[in-house]
């Protein structure tokens, strides 16, 4: 079923044949939940916004294979987010530092030291640190539960529409936010006690 609006399919038409000004307008709409969903996904701003560029590239690029069988904001968040499992999957394959753990120099030992330059009063900080919590354990869930779970909970798609970003049935999306959704549960129990620990 076809959900394109006329301006759309003018949009799009225009845009294939090359008029900038014409995809810009198309894709107005749809960046911002486009770079929140690479945010949640990679968890921090300079990635979601590097894949959203990408995807973007991507999208103008491929916009000649769009057939309009779905909408167009559907295929563009697929687009994102196989570009942001890509990045995932990059990532998982960088070496990475910890700031805490100390260095071995030709000079010495050192250990690294970062002030903290922020006073918040206590409910932002509050705020920011269940925050980062939430984001550190989706950070940990594998990327098939993952994506719907931001999807569905927080960009608030539908069951079908998720169904049609991810090209699932519905009934495999449902058991992938039920199964994410207790994975994050276990996480922040887990995460929760242990700061609480500490």
């Amino acid at each position: 079923m076809n959900k394109l609006s006329d301006y759309e399919k003018k949009l799009i038409e225009k845009s294939k044949n090359g008029d900038i000004e014409s995809f810009e307008k198309l894709i107005e709409k749809y960046q911002v939940v486009a770079f929140n969903i690479a945010y949640r996904m990679l968890g921090n701003k300079e990635d979601a916004s590097d894949v959203t560029q990408e995807s973007l590239v991507k999208v103008y690029k491929s916009l000649k294979s769009f057939r309009g069988d779905s909408n167009f904001s559907t295929w563009f968040y697929r687009i994102v987010k196989n570009n942001c499992i890509d990045a995932i999957r990059k990532m998982k394959k960088i070496k990475t530092y910890s700031l805490d753990k100390e260095f071995e120099t030709e000079n010495g030992n050192y250990n690294f030291q970062i002030a903290d330059t922020k006073y918040l009063p206590d409910r932002l900080y509050e705020i920011k640190e269940k925050k980062e919590l939430v984001q550190k354990a989706l950070n940990k869930i594998p990327e098939k539960y993952r994506g719907v779970l931001i999807l569905r909970d927080i960009q608030g798609f539908t069951y079908e529409e998720i169904g049609k970003i991810t090209e699932n049935p519905i009934g495999t999306v449902k058991s992938r936010i039920s199964r994410g959704r207790s994975i994050l549960k276990e996480i922040l129990i887990k995460e929760s006690e242990l700061f609480i620990e500490n």
